[in-house]
């Protein structure tokens, strides 16, 4: 359905705005009761179930559906009011082009300002969501890997995407580079500050080489990019109960880069050490042979296996940087914790670090 923004229709700023007149006047239908239910714990933003009576039949509307709201801490609101515009732009410009498997959207809207936002999905259940810390098995892994391949095989090497307004980090210019450069640097030290104690002296090393290099590690390989999802893991992930089939939702982190920068970073912190060294190859075999498909040329799988090492930097690039500035919780420690720690052993295990020193 609709998803646009500077329309009458108001964006609700709480659950207690998803009135049934609201929602009749988005679903063009006659509703006749709402029920709007928490889900998640919402720390950018607001998520609810609604649970819909309509009036009359409407067979090819759903009985429930997910509702995304901006955060209803004022704070939360204005700082990330770039990643509601980065998700607002995802399914109002991009979702209809890319061929990841995403939620279908039935309205989307934001205010001016980027602080009030609205994102109306189909409700995903009995989905659940991927888990962060526990990781995922081989047979997931792949499915997320082919499911990857659809965002960047449409929007492969294609510049209207490199100053595509809805990037939630656009790092074109030489000197915003170098800037995240200094910031890694900066986040890295925050980060050992923070949980260097629980970190093995080798991960500790192999962070800090590796921030040591963000600059160097994005001027190079510019030639190839896509859109990137930029926070593709588990916990942005639903996996039906049988495991065959994922969709990927939270479009708040979009940007452009290297693809395998995305496909390093998922592998990376969603498997565990010993099972992804075992798969590897065949995973990045997975994403190749499924990338190929949308046609793309001029791009073999050794210089994809390539990206892939190279790419696995990624993994403490985005960890560093989301324990050196977001709200600290058990759960996001734990979770940091976790990440690093699968990253770093990946980079080793690659030779990562050889590979961007030669840049």
């Amino acid at each position: 359905m609709t998803s646009g923004s500077g329309m009458a229709l108001s964006i609700p700023r709480s659950p207690a705005d998803v009135t049934p007149q609201w929602l009749q006047t988005v679903l063009q239908a006659e509703i006749s009761s709402v029920d709007v239910t928490p889900i998640g714990t919402g720390q950018t933003g607001a998520t609810y179930r609604i649970a819909v009576g309509y009036a009359s039949e409407h067979p090819e509307l759903p009985a429930t559906f997910a509702i995304k709201l901006s955060s209803q801490d004022d704070a939360v609101r204005e700082r990330v009011a770039l990643g509601y515009r980065s998700e607002h732009a995802f399914y109002a410009d991009v979702a209809g082009l890319v061929r990841i498997p995403i939620p279908q959207h039935f309205y989307c809207d934001i205010s001016s300002d980027g602080g009030d936002f609205v994102l109306l999905l189909a409700d995903m259940a009995p989905a659940v969501q991927g888990d962060q810390i526990g990781g995922c098995s081989s047979a997931e892994a792949a499915l997320g890997v082919k499911a990857l391949a659809g965002l960047h095989g449409p929007t492969w090497c294609d510049p209207r995407w490199v100053d595509f307004p809805g990037l939630a980090m656009s790092l074109t210019t030489d000197d915003a580079i170098k800037g995240l450069g200094d910031i890694a640097v900066m986040a890295t030290q925050i980060t050992l500050e923070r949980l260097g104690t629980r970190m093995s002296a080798e991960d500790r090393d192999t962070t800090t080489e590796a921030m040591s290099m963000v600059a160097q590690w994005l001027l190079a390989d510019r030639d190839r990019f896509s859109l990137m999802h930029g926070d593709y893991r588990l916990d942005n992930m639903l996996f039906d109960p049988d495991r065959t089939r994922v969709t990927v939702v939270d479009w708040q982190t979009l940007g452009v880069g290297l693809p395998a920068r995305d496909l390093a970073y998922f592998t990376g912190t969603s498997l565990l050490p010993a099972a992804r060294a075992s798969s590897d190859e065949d995973l990045v075999s997975t994403y190749y042979a499924e990338l190929l498909s949308y046609g793309i040329a001029d791009y073999d799988r050794e210089t994809c296996w390539r990206d892939y090492r190279v790419g696995m930097l990624q993994v403490p690039l985005l960890s560093v940087l989301g324990c050196a500035f977001a709200i600290s919780t058990e759960r996001g420690d734990d979770m940091m914790l976790v990440m690093l720690e699968r990253g770093c052993q990946a980079i080793r295990d690659l030779g990562s670090l050889e590979l961007v020193r030669a840049l």
